[in-house]
């Protein structure tokens, strides 16, 4: 198995995880109350309620990291590409997430970093399953 695939599961694993850890909290007691995050935190937001962001947080970085976590420890086709489609998928959420709390906190900096490691090693399983990079055209 190579060294990128490894680091990609790590770093699947890790954020499929505790994205279930902080979704269903928010799902489960749509107050914040038991994250003690207060809906302060919503006023710029279009939600009045941790409800929305919790469902979406669990699908988007939750669920799907697992599936896509499943694809690359199957070694699946396209696994790669899947990799790098949660990277960006992650990236979104992290801009968006800021913009909307209109602050940027320490968990953004470790996602965010989690974000390139699977774009990167994403496409550097592409590259080493012979398909071309987008900057090798």
């Amino acid at each position: 198995m190579s060294p990128a695939r490894v680091i990609a599961m790590a770093a699947l694993a890790f954020l499929g995880l505790s994205s279930l850890a902080g979704a269903i909290p928010m799902i489960v007691d749509p107050s914040g109350a038991a994250m003690q995050m207060p809906l302060s935190l919503l006023r710029h937001s279009p939600f009045h309620s941790f409800l929305i962001p919790g469902i979406l947080l669990l699908l988007f970085d939750g669920v799907l990291a697992l599936w896509v976590l499943w694809l690359a420890m199957m070694a699946k086709p396209r696994h790669g590409l899947w990799i790098v489609f949660q990277g960006c998928v992650l990236l979104v959420w992290l801009a968006v997430e800021c913009v909307m709390l209109r602050m940027v906190i320490w968990p953004h900096y470790l996602y965010g970093a989690v974000a390139l490691v699977l774009v990167v090693s994403g496409l550097s399983l592409r590259r080493e399953n012979g398909h071309p990079t987008p900057a090798q055209g």
